[in-house]
């Protein structure tokens, strides 16, 4: 039964973030006249910021840093937990990517004139409060921050409690320079508690937070789905697969699978499952599994793959579906292009797929036919973020199919209103 000090608290706690929310949805409210320029001008100062504060988001990760054992986080987590001088100039360049982008707000995306003399158009404008609930990964806090300013949105950051003290430091940097340069500072705000609890006291706020994004583990993102009273930007997880075809350049479909596996295992766009057509598989799989031994990924087959690579443990049904984020792979032979895009539409999380092949109409078919966010040509998969695909800093990967799909950057903030100009104008 809860006592009094309890009810006290929880009250106590569900006010602060009411606050929080209340001064995001004015400052959304006032930072959506500001000119782009304006906007551009405070990420620079928010850059130059960032590198002047170099020692002391240095000094906070090393916190975070010596905390990590006690929170449990695996070597890789630990990887992207730590910061250097040259990770920090990562991410004041990363806010400066995010300036240098159009302003997307008040972009007429339609305008037409009606017979009566109605003016009308379709304009884009910004989404309005963002709530962004993401992992220990201290570049995001500034990623995030940058992207939604940019788009004219208020932001309020709930990270992971391991990258406390360097998202701290980061939002102090980012808020220095937002008041610099006269914008509402509370466009920016990081929610200072790591009371669990807070997370749910957000997610009902409907009346003053627009859309809530969830970066993490697949049990955060369900919990968030569960919860949130208003529309959630998410995918789940990434089953990312690289299909073999058989007229693939070999050593192109090797490089490529080991980029896709190998270079960051633990990120969402890696790849985790191969599929080889059977016309090339006899030449292909052995070579592949030798390289990725090499890589130290373990491999799981079907039947076929294990008649070709005797090393390789058997895949169940829960491997085809897996997102391993560490060293292993499922392989699968499949007897056409046709045969691929059905195991990907059937294990897919619908996040990346990639075909190599020599074939323009087996590549097409591919593309229309496989039921995913992002497909890659004779590309690795990794290739799906937002820097690397011209959208500046990423402030998430989506899978759903409204609004936004793919990587999310300053336009997925954005939605529209239609503005209508009349002279006296009255309906019979």
């Amino acid at each position: 039964m809860a006592t009094a000090s309890t009810l006290a608290s929880a009250s106590s706690l569900a006010q602060h973030c009411r606050d929080i929310a209340v001064r995001a949805r004015r400052a959304a409210i006032d930072l959506a006249g500001v000119a782009g320029e304006r906007k551009k001008a405070c990420l620079r100062a928010a850059a130059a910021q960032i590198r002047a504060d170099a020692a002391e988001i240095l000094s906070a990760n090393k916190l975070d840093v010596a905390n990590s054992p006690s929170f449990g986080l695996t070597a890789a987590e630990i990887d992207r937990l730590t910061l250097d001088p040259k990770r920090i100039e990562g991410i004041a360049a990363g806010v400066e990517a995010v300036a240098s982008l159009p302003d997307p707000v008040g972009e007429v995306l339609e305008h037409t004139a009606r017979p009566n003399g109605l003016d009308i158009r379709k304009v884009r404008v910004p989404l309005g409060v963002v709530f962004f609930i993401y992992e220990s990964r201290p570049n995001v806090t500034a990623d995030a921050a940058a992207v939604s300013l940019a788009a004219g949105n208020a932001i309020i950051l709930r990270g992971g409690k391991e990258a406390a003290h360097s998202s701290a430091q980061i939002a102090v940097s980012l808020r220095k320079a937002i008041h610099s340069s006269g914008l509402p500072v509370d466009c920016v705000q990081l929610v200072d508690t790591p009371d669990r609890d807070a997370v749910g006291a957000f997610l009902a706020m409907d009346d003053l937070i627009d859309i809530v994004i969830p970066r993490g583990g697949e049990s955060l993102i369900r919990r968030v789905c569960s919860e949130a009273r208003m529309p959630v930007l998410k995918h789940f997880s990434g089953n990312c697969h690289v299909y073999v075809d058989r007229t693939a350049d070999l050593a192109m479909a090797e490089a490529i699978v080991i980029n896709a596996k190998c270079q960051r295992m633990g990120v969402c766009n890696a790849a985790e499952s191969l599929l080889v057509h059977r016309e090339v598989a006899a030449m292909f799989l052995p070579t592949i599994a030798l390289t990725l031994g090499q890589h130290h990924v373990e491999i799981v087959g079907d039947a076929a793959t294990r008649l070709l690579v005797p090393t390789a443990g058997i895949a169940t049904e829960t491997d085809f579906a897996a997102e391993y984020l560490g060293p292993k792979i499922s392989v699968a032979v499949v007897d056409s292009v046709d045969a691929a895009i059905d195991h990907i539409n059937r294990y897919g999380s619908r996040h990346t797929d990639s075909i190599v092949t020599a074939d323009t109409a087996a590549a097409d078919r591919f593309a229309g036919r496989v039921d995913t966010a992002v497909v890659m040509i004779n590309a690795s998969t990794r290739f799906n973020d937002g820097g690397e695909m011209g959208l500046g800093a990423e402030i998430g990967i989506s899978t759903d199919k409204l609004h936004a799909r793919g990587p999310c950057g300053i336009r997925e903030l954005t939605t529209y209103k239609y503005i209508v100009v009349g002279a006296g104008h009255t309906r019979s």
